[in-house]
């Protein structure tokens, strides 16, 4: 067969060893196997959609061992920052952006090779946090839709269709899903690698990483020579860290979580409640007790404190000092209540036992209802 060639001087595959028979004839576009994953691509694309689902929930479970693997998310962070980073240096955005369907096979190739890996890296980091979030947060309190949030991102970055379609086709919405997912991580992982941080600390230490993560995706290292740009990221990672600050009410304070608390009428010599209630009748009422025990595996760099709430009103808030009580290890326990003098006058309705940092973070609640 007499070869023939292009109008740009190549020869045409299909003349030599894309011909049947030929040795590269499974990678052309007649081969039986590049058919069936055309014909079948959405199809496939929702099967390993599946099996990242069941991966998230595997990292879901391996993430109950223990808070010690929480270090190992550095490394996924870096990588994924670095693999944004030279993403976009390939394929650009926006107007300039090389469309996978029209790209040629080279690129293609590196374009799935890059999205694939980077979906890997945050599904891990993602389920990761996951369970710690959830632990931390209280359900009928704004901090929850953090959790919200990162549970989304996890569903996310488990769809092939959506991650490879939508969110790597712009740098900025790439760039705000990073931004999210490094300070869910960085926020967990400091804890860990400071004991005894305080969570308002650990919490704007993320804030001001992640502006600097942010501000680096956007702008080369030869723009901090600079100085008008450099004060520009000093004034974002102040913004950052500000806003972070703001924001704490609406953060869970990983990784503390409530393990257990209760109220009742009398505690025992040991510290324990003789009763736990749920519900009682105002009328039998004399002083009220609440015994709380908090996990702090990050170590106790915050002074807790119960804050004692009837239908939405403070009623009494107790500092850490006459509260917290010998407790089993690992555990701060804290414990406080209300005499008769102390009640008001209307005991029906709602109560809620907040135990907060002092910083104003939410860790639990605990609730009983009184009738009259």
């Amino acid at each position: 067969m007499i070869k023939q060639r292009t109008r740009d001087g190549r020869k045409d595959a299909a003349g030599s060893s894309g011909t049947e028979g030929g040795p590269l004839y499974f990678l052309s576009e007649n081969a039986p196997l590049r058919k069936f994953l055309k014909r079948h691509a959405h199809k496939l694309w929702w099967v390993h959609t599946s099996y990242a689902l069941a991966l998230g929930v595997f990292v879901v479970l391996f993430a109950q061992k223990g808070f010690a693997h929480a270090r190992w998310l550095m490394a996924s962070l870096g990588a994924v920052w670095l693999l944004i980073v030279l993403f976009f240096r390939f394929f650009g955005s926006g107007e300039r952006e090389q469309r996978f369907a029209t790209a040629e096979s080279g690129a293609r190739l590196r374009f799935l090779v890059m999205t694939y890996v980077m979906k890997n890296l945050y599904q891990g980091m993602l389920f990761f946090l996951l369970p710690f979030y959830w632990k931390s947060a209280t359900i009928d309190s704004p901090n929850i839709g953090f959790v919200a949030l990162l549970g989304v991102c996890a569903i996310v970055s488990t769809l092939d269709l959506v991650f490879d379609n939508v969110l790597m086709r712009s740098k900025v919405v790439a760039s705000i899903f990073y931004s999210v997912t490094l300070f869910g991580c960085m926020n967990l992982v400091l804890p860990a690698i400071v004991p005894d941080i305080r969570t308002i600390y650990a919490l704007m230490t993320a804030a001001a990483v992640t502006a600097v993560a942010f501000w680096m995706i956007h702008m080369p290292a030869a723009a901090l020579k600079s100085k008008l740009l450099v004060a520009l990221l000093v004034v974002c990672v102040g913004a950052g860290v500000g806003a972070g600050y703001a924001a704490r009410t609406l953060i869970p304070p990983v990784p503390m979580h409530l393990a257990k608390g209760a109220v009742g009428p009398q505690v025992l010599a040991d510290g324990r409640l003789a009763m736990e209630v749920k519900s009682l009748h105002g009328s039998v009422i004399k002083q009220l007790m609440a015994v709380t025990d908090v996990v702090v595996p990050g170590g106790v760099g915050d002074r807790l404190h119960h804050v004692w709430r009837h239908d939405g009103s403070v009623v009494q808030t107790y500092a850490q000092e006459t509260t917290r009580v010998t407790g089993p290890q690992g555990l701060v326990r804290l414990r406080s209540g209300l005499v008769e003098k102390e009640l008001p006058k209307k005991l029906g309705g709602l109560w809620m036992i907040d135990v907060e940092t002092q910083d104003g973070q939410l860790v639990g609640r605990v609730t009983f209802t009184v009738t009259e």
